[in-house]
């Protein structure tokens, strides 16, 4: 009946499954092959209750019920050996199956868009690529060890049943067509349920996250109550939901169980009467029938409890595919060439952009930058200094106009060339978890210790690495909280040495740092850029005087471009940016 109820969904599911199982068919197979003794060793039992009812009770042969026991033991302890040898195979087989979803899955996540995580949260990210993983492969492989193991089960204790009545096997087998009705049920009740119950799940681990990575936020501004009250308030709309999903389907155990209870009742009914009255059938036949019928109702009588799993196995592994099957809009295209070097320029050419329809970050955006030259982008904030720094390495697409590298459009490019040719410093550089050298070795393979060294001398960190105690293996936690902004950055500074890039973004790299921090860091910048070509996103307009040309951004747009002396001279947008820094222009 079961099988009845899932066929459908558990073929499709186990075909989409497929791939993940066959570098261990095998091992599946022989763990699945195991379910059928271990199934049909359950009517062995029953089937000698009707030579035991017969040979102790009416012919009393002695020899026979000294044996008997002997016989039941050695099928259960059979059986207890094979169920272990199954279940074994069956967790070593699922959770195989859980490391390649999930590494698949991981896959998935490192080629998603930038825009991608703009929408997203941690707590979806966290649910849908890992617990999802957890929920698919060990319920499909746990839900098929035990439905395989009822089936043969049930299957031999059926031939057990008709063997000792078949006119009783059509009253016991047939009450279980009542219980496909109830099954679809339930099903269609809990489906959307789970989807609100997975919804607040992300959405407590979202909370989490934010508590652990904002603590000094919520300490500093004193939000304990208001991140209490939103925990609270999630975990209540979660608990609803797990009270829904139990109203769905906590009424399906009992109805099963009445109608489980029916089938005996007319089974005990039917037999009564053909023992006692027409004498068709002997205390013993109906004795083993009984035992037969009690090991076939049983598991269906719990069919509701784990029925509720199954289906979460089945939604865990459609938003599974949902992911395995969205495709990234920012990818190499078929044929893309390969950037060797950049010989002449990188070229804005009527570049517009929007994150969304509603509102265009950049109208009609026209500029050019020679190899080695350094360009600052400066503006107030919002203006889409940001954004034009993000376009060149493709973390977004445009939607109109063209951005050339040496007369290329970039999407002609291959991702993986293109960005190799660029380094990237932020404001708030990314640390790892791990060591410096670990995050120093993210810049490239076969990296040096000598490289490390030289890169942090660049980066005029050489001397705090070496007054540690474990210097380059020194663990600078989660994010890098065990260094200061300054030593963070020139990490990050460190690395973009060696990566050794020629294309350099600096996208406000000191903003963030005190006078003292930003002097030494700035003389690390200064080291980077030199021989390079460089783009710098500047706050403090004392540090990009020198630069080649300087594009002011307002509102999306470049209302003047020039030399610090030339648009000095020019007193328009930047000569007012200026004097909010400066109180006179000989004050630099």
């Amino acid at each position: 009946m079961k099988k009845f109820i899932l066929n459908n969904a558990m073929v499709y599911n186990y075909r989409r499954m497929w791939p993940f199982l066959k570098p261990y068919a095998f091992r599946a197979l022989l763990g699945i092959g195991l379910t059928i003794p271990v199934g049909s060793l359950d009517a062995a039992i029953a089937a000698f209750m009707r030579p035991l009812m017969d040979s102790m009770m009416v012919e009393q042969d002695a020899s026979f019920t000294r044996t008997l026991p002997y016989i039941i033991m050695g099928f259960t302890l059979v059986q207890g050996i094979l169920n272990y040898s199954s279940a074994y195979l069956n967790g070593w087989v699922g959770s195989k199956i859980t490391q390649g979803i999930k590494r698949k899955l991981f896959d998935k996540l490192l080629s998603m868009d930038t825009a991608y995580f703009d929408k997203q949260d941690s707590g979806s990210i966290m649910f849908r690529y890992s617990n999802d993983a957890d929920l698919a492969a060990s319920g499909l492989v746990n839900n098929l060890k035990l439905f395989l193991t009822k089936l043969f089960s049930s299957m031999a204790l059926v031939v057990v049943l008709v063997y000792n009545s078949w006119q009783l096997s059509v009253l016991a087998v047939g009450v279980l067509v009542f219980m496909v009705y109830p099954m679809k049920v339930v099903r269609k009740k809990i489906r959307d349920v789970m989807h609100g119950t997975v919804m607040h799940g992300s959405n407590i681990m979202t909370i989490y996250n934010e508590t652990f990575s904002g603590n000094k936020i919520i300490h500093s501004f004193t939000l304990e109550d208001k991140m209490r009250d939103r925990f609270h308030g999630t975990t209540n709309q979660m608990f609803h939901f797990q009270m829904k999903m139990i109203q769905g389907s906590a009424w399906l155990s009992p109805v099963l169980h009445f109608i489980t209870s029916l089938g005996v009742a007319l089974v005990v009914g039917f037999g009564g009467y053909w023992i006692t009255v027409t004498k068709t059938l002997t205390p013993g036949t109906f004795v083993a029938f009984i035992a037969a019928l009690l090991l076939l109702y049983t598991p269906l009588k719990s069919i509701g409890n784990n029925f509720v799993d199954i289906q979460k196995s089945f939604m865990a592994i459609d938003r599974i595919f949902e992911l395995l099957n969205m495709k990234p809009d920012i990818k190499s295209s078929d044929g893309a060439l390969m950037l060797d070097k950049v010989e002449d320029s990188i070229e804005f050419k009527d570049v517009t952009f929007s994150y969304t329809p509603e509102r265009k970050v950049l109208k009609n955006v026209n500029f050019k930058i020679k190899v080695g030259q350094m360009v600052a982008l400066v503006g107030n904030s919002g203006g889409g200094k940001t954004t034009i720094s993000s376009l060149i390495p493709r973390l977004y697409d445009i939607q109109e106009g063209e951005i050339l590298i040496d007369s290329v459009n970039i999407k002609e490019y291959t991702i993986e060339s293109l960005r190799s040719h660029i380094a990237v410093v932020f404001q708030d550089n990314f640390l790892f978890s791990g060591t410096i050298r670990e995050n120093l070795s993210l810049a490239g393979r076969d990296i040096s210790e000598e490289m490390m060294w030289q890169a942090l001398r660049n980066a005029n960190l050489d001397e705090f690495v070496n007054s540690l105690d474990t210097k380059l293996d020194t663990e600078i936690g989660e994010r890098g909280m065990l260094l200061s902004g300054g030593q963070k950055q020139r990490v990050a500074i460190a690395r973009a040495f060696i990566k050794d890039a020629p294309i350099v973004i600096l996208d406000e790299a000191t903003s963030a740092l005190d006078n003292k921090a930003e002097k030494v860091v700035q003389q690390a910048l200064d080291n980077l850029m030199e021989n390079r070509t460089v783009i710098v996103i500047a706050h403090r307009l004392s540090t990009i005087q020198n630069a080649d040309n300087i594009l002011v951004i307002n509102e999306g747009q470049i209302i003047e471009q020039g030399t610090h002396d030339e648009l000095i001279k020019e007193q328009g947008a930047y000569y007012a940016l200026y004097a909010t820094q400066f109180k006179t222009v000989a004050d630099v």
